[in-house]
């Protein structure tokens, strides 16, 4: 099958939402090429971006389930 590389933003309000979106990339782990998250203090929101190398429909799904949950925002941009 063939995939796509992509990159994932992701903004969540707050660290209520980490566990979860934790569990999320967890669940896709074998396409993640690597993540990176920043604890931004003074705005209260944590950004993550994540490097994947899946089949499209895995990559719309990872960004589907981490962009419907609470107070988390996520976009995809694709190579």
């Amino acid at each position: 099958m063939e995939t796509r590389v992509a990159v994932i933003a992701i903004i969540a309000e707050g660290s209520r939402s980490a566990e979860k979106i934790n569990s999320v990339l967890h669940e896709y782990g074998e396409y993640i090429i690597g993540r990176m998250g920043v604890p931004y203090r003074n705005r209260g929101v944590n950004i993550i971006s994540v490097a994947i190398d899946a089949p499209q429909d895995k990559i719309n799904s990872l960004a589907g389930k981490i962009g419907r949950l609470e107070d988390v925002t996520a976009k995809t941009l694709y190579y």
